[in-house]
């Protein structure tokens, strides 16, 4: 009996301390992520979107390269490459081709707007993958949560407005950025949250070089040094550094509940809008950022269900 309960003992602060880190490791990444937006505003002033959205890949697929043979990193087995290609169709390529060329024609602060659902979507994905089990009030706050991010960026950026193609093309992203998360949250569980972006920035690697060079050939980079300054950060954080913060976060999960804390990127990337790009930021930031961060609080305080157990036959 003695020996259960000192392993009782042992287990017992791993499985307290579980939660909050997966919150503090989300948090880190939604942080890190908070700048996409605003700095992707700034490169495409003079650099093709097909290049950033590309070239940025490869550079940090270089990176995870280097990463992975220092490290000597075992292979993926051949069920996780097939994992592995829908996270480097979502994240990888996806999300920063569509989020790249949407910001070509729409401001910062709009794309804010379509990018709140994220968290809801990130929310659904994880269910629908990881078979988490959220009770209702889990889904009426991250509703509530989504509505009051669309809202308070909405204000911040005029008003939705009529549906027009960027917008088409950032809903798209938020489907893929959401797949990409949940597949790469349980991926890193297995491989690791580092090395899950890392093998999946090598698998896209090909074709990402391919679609660098054809941006390349097509319009010749040329950029003030702040906007290859704004490329280099989507290219080392926002496409590699801020992964392992934030499938770090999603493997110590719940991963629906972790993806809340993403609701507060919205506000953040406002903000950083209004510094770097000179936005038009009113009192409502506060009121609006307020509302959201008590509704992303609120969600990730919400206990979730564990998965269902197989029975045994």
């Amino acid at each position: 009996m003695r020996d259960n309960s000192s392993a009782t003992t042992l287990i017992l602060p791993a499985v307290l301390s579980r939660q909050p880190n997966g919150l503090l490791w989300g948090l880190v990444g939604v942080a890190a992520f908070s700048f996409t937006v605003p700095f992707t505003k700034v490169a495409v002033g003079g650099l093709s979107p097909l290049f950033i959205g590309s070239g940025r890949a490869v550079v940090a697929a270089l990176l995870a390269g280097f990463a992975l043979a220092l490290t000597r990193q075992r292979l993926p087995s051949g069920a996780q490459w097939a994992r592995l290609a829908v996270v480097a169709g979502g994240v990888v390529i996806g999300f920063p081709l569509l989020t790249s060329f949407a910001l070509t024609t729409t401001p910062a602060s709009h794309s804010a707007v379509v990018i709140a659902l994220l968290p809801a979507a990130t929310a659904t994905a994880a269910v629908l993958r990881g078979h988490e089990r959220p009770p209702m009030a889990f889904w009426l706050i991250t509703g509530a949560g989504a509505l009051a991010a669309i809202g308070f960026a909405s204000m911040q950026s005029g008003g939705f407005g009529e549906l027009h193609s960027a917008d088409l093309l950032l809903l798209g992203a938020v489907v893929a950025a959401a797949v990409g998360y949940a597949e790469g949250g349980l991926l890193a569980r297995e491989l690791g949250a580092w090395q899950t972006v890392s093998w999946a920035l090598l698998l896209a690697l090909p074709l990402m070089v391919f679609l660098t060079m054809l941006s390349m050939a097509q319009q010749p980079p040329s950029a003030t040094p702040v906007q290859w300054a704004a490329f280099a950060y989507l290219a080392v954080v926002s496409m590699f550094l801020g992964f392992f913060a934030w499938y770090r976060g999603l493997a110590i999960g719940p991963m629906a509940q972790v993806s809340q804390v993403q609701l507060i990127q919205p506000v953040l990337s406002i903000c950083w809008a209004g510094f770097l790009l000179g936005e038009a930021l009113t009192w409502t930031t506060v009121i609006g950022g307020l509302a959201v961060i008590l509704c992303a609080g609120a969600a990730v305080r919400i206990r979730l269900s564990p998965a269902p157990a197989k029975q045994s036959p």
